[in-house]
């Protein structure tokens, strides 16, 4: 079991030296974080406590902090592992923990949602689970059309003055809707600040370009891609097909990894394999590069099922993929662009005749 193997923390330090995570600031604020993030989605699920130590004491040798899960994944049992692990085999004072709420956790209209007691009732439930008084990032987990949008804003305000969250941010909200809670937020002191919005962006998915990553960079939000890895698509490993053990071969996950096994991602998932080929890495380390140094991001959001797997996402620390194959990358997974974004952008010159 984990409790027999918490002695690996200190085994590999030496070892990892040299490729440790390098830190940023999320968003526009004090909030300092390593450039990858561990996901623990699969938590209490498809990844056991064993694993999941494993991972975390990797993840943390290798200069990792942030650490990221959510009231719902595996219904609830993802931060209650995580809870025990910051008990048992990392100090919690080492990590920073980031979960989310707005998804069912209980029955009735009030059981979801980002009403004001939904979220803080949510807030207190996560904390129990967690073991622990605070989180050091609290986000709403997706946009709420039934409530009014202030009503959710002003519940983050009051996780932030009591203690119970040290900084606020959003997952899944679209540029206008980012644009409006940052700018609400910043309007009026005393608020708590939006730092970051939690989206999926990978080179199989770059939609966030058109709106939310202009809306991000103006109001001083960081960007923390979910899923960065194309639903595991850009490893190469479902060019024939989803292999037994995957995802895409599991009856509750098929569904999430179809989209991405069209001839558009073949010929990105191509491009990713010959370009990691060129460079003597792995596919992961070229994805996962890709979209870390993209404008606004912060920290791909890394999600393993074992500690190998994680390895490999690690890897890809110094890996630096030169302006060529950037460019070749940035080409064969372009998204089209039009009207307004494509307005010209006027300067003063124009104006002198």
């Amino acid at each position: 079991m984990w409790r027999q193997r918490s002695h690996l923390r200190s085994a590999s330090v030496a070892a990892n030296k040299e490729r440790r995570l390098k830190q940023r600031h999320l968003g526009r604020s004090g909030l300092i974080v390593s450039r990858l993030a561990l996901g623990t989605m699969t938590w209490g699920g498809d990844t056991d406590e064993d694993d999941a130590a494993a991972q975390l004491i990797a993840f943390r040798e290798a200069g990792g902090t942030l650490v990221d899960t959510a009231d719902v994944y595996a219904g609830g049992a993802s931060e209650q592992v995580l809870g025990r692990l910051l008990t048992e085999v990392v100090p919690r004072d080492e990590v920073l923990v980031a979960t989310k709420a707005y998804g069912e956790t209980g029955p009735g209209p009030m059981g979801r949602g980002t009403s004001r007691g939904h979220l803080l009732s949510a807030l207190d439930a996560s904390l129990a689970r967690l073991q622990t008084d605070h989180v050091d990032l609290w986000q709403l987990h997706a946009w709420d059309p039934v409530t009014p949008w202030e009503e959710a804003m002003a519940a983050l305000d009051t996780a932030v003055s009591s203690g119970r969250a040290r900084y606020v941010g959003v997952s899944n909200y679209c540029g206008w809707q980012l644009a409006a809670t940052a700018t609400h937020q910043r309007s009026w002191p005393g608020r708590a600040p939006l730092v970051s919005d939690q989206v999926e962006y990978s080179l199989l998915q770059r939609g966030i370009e058109r709106e939310v990553v202009p809306a991000a960079m103006a109001t001083g939000v960081g960007l923390l891609p979910w899923s960065p890895l194309g639903r595991g698509v850009l490893t190469g490993k479902y060019r024939n097909g989803p292999p037994a053990d995957s995802r895409g071969a599991s009856a509750h996950f098929s569904g999430f990894v179809e989209p991405y096994l069209d001839d558009r991602a073949r010929w990105v998932v191509d491009a990713v394999l010959t370009a990691a080929d060129g460079l003597g890495v792995s596919p992961v380390a070229v994805a996962l590069a890709w979209v870390r140094d993209r404008p606004g991001v912060v920290a791909p959001i890394v999600g393993a099922r074992t500690a190998a797997q994680l390895q490999a996402s690690l890897a890809a620390e110094h890996v630096e993929l030169p302006p060529a194959i950037r460019g070749a990358l940035d080409d064969v997974s372009a998204i089209d662009h039009a009207y307004p974004e494509t307005m010209p952008r006027w300067s003063s010159d124009d104006l002198e005749d």
